[in-house]
């Protein structure tokens, strides 16, 4: 950027999001720059400049205060300054990752209200649920090595369609799938079943018909191709075949009503560390994670349906295919996405099904929350990684009602289990079989790192996120606090409710998740994280027992 140019566009923004997570996780010991006079609290950046602090975040002492129109550049500088040689690597990465980020953001307003005017019916909540930015990490828009011509092409907030593309692989290197006829081809891959002539799904990608007598077919997203063009056993068909359209996790793709095709992309998203590749292994625990849950039904809960699955042994040949329950589903990541017109999402829905009582619909999403949520935790030692991406609200369907006063007017939808977290002893004690999961770090009888992941998951994303930025302060810490208290409740004196309350009802300050130190900034090797989506060490403000006065509802803020 050119020294005394005028700070534009999205810029601001991104640069304050980026300077409160670095103060967030302390990275190089930034809050030490923080100071305190009779003018209020600052953090002086390199070059001198004051920049004014207020309180009021949800997940932090202080932030940068609205009105600090701050340059990007100046951000990073500090950031250089304060941060080790040895992790010179990651910074760069870093300040990259930025600046894709905000290409990002500008070129999205710039195609907004085109994207608005034209979305499509199959995927529009996962549309709308693009629009809004990650809680927490603060780059969460960049993709890393993407064109501005590849997001608009395949990123979820531009509301694309596009073809896949097709790879024949040896049959003796696939597992997962029962049998390679389950694969998904391009004659019929909403249900994940080759078509009566497998040879003519060959043929349709271009491949030579006898290739089916000794190979299975792979889904490649087209980002994907030239990675697989790479394996000299995989043959990559030349013709596109079958239109999808993405969902906000970007790498899965909708191919029918109630079908999604998940697939290994060459990118990065929440950090340098976190590609979006499918290691082999992955698959097959999502599956495992999934039959462990089905073991442990709550009511009103629903599972999305991950068991049809391949892989090639490479990290860029994979697929899962995710049926999802009958109903309209809205991802939580949506409630408070802007829509066409003026409002957000969460009032629509609380128009249609509550009378507009937008805290009474989310007071029901938030008992069949915590009830599943302090269920598993309690009774069998066990926390999901269902982040606002990996739940949704299914309205209509055949479910029956969920707990509560009244039928609930929707079902939770929970999916992508791959990341749970359980404890072997809590489940032999309820009487389930340990899963053989292959990633033993989906194990562990270390209490409070269960309750780590309930409360940077549960607590923060997936329920604090949406209801404080959907009702005023006050009114949604005492929605979230009464729910999460009532279902604690039946528990009593329980060991594991005893400790769920003190990390959370009763703790003077809430854990978070480092996320940028380790997504991108320090090595694992420094960190010593074995996940680097389970590296905590930050902490802040208790929102429960007292509320930041600063926040006001989405409606009052501008949507991102």
């Amino acid at each position: 950027m050119i020294a005394g140019s005028a700070v534009t566009g999205r810029e601001p923004y991104l640069a304050a999001r980026v300077l409160n997570a670095l103060l967030r996780e302390d990275y190089g010991g930034l809050a030490g720059r923080v100071t305190r006079s009779k003018d209020g609290v600052a953090v002086i950046l390199t070059g001198g400049r004051r920049v004014r602090l207020v309180p009021g975040s949800l997940f932090q002492d202080f932030v940068v205060a609205p009105e600090e129109l701050l340059r990007l550049e100046d951000v990073l500088a500090t950031l250089r300054e304060v941060s080790s040689p040895a992790d010179a690597p990651g910074v760069e990465a870093f300040a990259r990752e930025c600046h894709e980020a905000l290409r990002a953001l500008d070129l999205h307003d710039e195609h907004r209200e085109d994207v608005l005017a034209r979305l499509d019916h199959s995927v529009r909540y996962e549309t709308l649920a693009a629009f809004v930015d990650h809680p927490v990490y603060p780059t969460a828009r960049s993709r890393t090595g993407l064109t501005d011509g590849e997001l608009v092409a395949y990123a979820p907030e531009f509301a694309p369609s596009f073809a896949l593309r097709w790879a024949a692989v040896p049959r003796e290197r696939v597992t997962g799938a029962p049998d390679p006829a389950q694969a998904p081809g391009p004659a019929d891959p909403a249900q994940a079943r080759g078509p009566a002539d497998p040879a003519g799904a060959f043929a349709a990608a271009g491949l030579p018909r006898r290739l089916a007598e000794t190979h299975a077919l792979f889904p490649v997203h087209p980002l994907t191709v030239p990675a697989v063009r790479e394996i000299p056993w995989a043959v990559v068909g030349p013709a596109p075949h079958l239109t999808v359209r993405p969902t906000l996790s970007m790498r899965t793709v909708v191919t029918g009503p109630r079908t999604q095709l998940k697939l290994p992309l060459t990118t990065s998203t929440l950090g340098l560390r976190n590609r979006r590749s499918i290691k082999p292994g992955t698959l097959a625990d999502g599956a495992r994670a999934e039959l462990l849950l089905r073991a442990m039904p709550f009511p009103g809960v629903v599972l999305a349906d991950e068991q049809t699955y391949a892989h090639a042994g490479h990290e860029y040949l994979g697929w899962l295919v995710r049926r999802l329950p009958p109903g309209e589903i809205v991802p939580v990541a949506a409630l408070l996405a802007p829509l066409p017109g003026g409002g957000t999402v969460v009032e629509a829905l609380a128009e249609r099904l509550s009378g507009g009582d937008v805290e009474g619909l989310l007071g029901t999403y938030l008992r069949l929350l915590f009830g599943f949520g302090v269920r598993l935790f309690v009774g069998y030692g066990t926390a999901l990684e269902a982040h606002q991406q990996n739940l949704a609200l299914v309205l209509g369907g055949d479910g029956g009602p969920a707990p509560g006063p009244g039928p609930a007017p929707f079902r939770l939808l929970v999916k992508d289990n791959d990341g749970l977290l359980a404890s072997p002893g809590h489940l032999r004690a309820a009487g389930l079989a340990v899963p053989d999961f292959t990633d033993g770090r989906m194990l562990t009888d270390d209490p409070h790192a269960l309750a780590d992941v309930f409360v940077t998951i549960t607590l923060h994303l997936a329920a604090a996120a949406p209801v404080f930025g959907a009702l005023p302060a006050p009114r949604a810490a005492r929605l979230v606090g009464d729910a999460l208290a009532e279902a604690l409740e039946p528990y009593g004196d329980d060991p594991m409710a005893r400790l769920l309350r003190a990390r959370t009802l009763d703790a003077a300050r809430l854990v978070g998740k480092s996320m940028v130190t380790a997504g991108t900034l320090v090595d694992k090797a420094r960190t010593g994280a074995r996940d680097v989506n389970k590296f905590y060490g930050t902490s802040g403000p208790n929102y429960l027992r007292q509320p930041p006065a600063a926040i006001r509802p989405v409606t009052q803020q501008r949507t991102t």
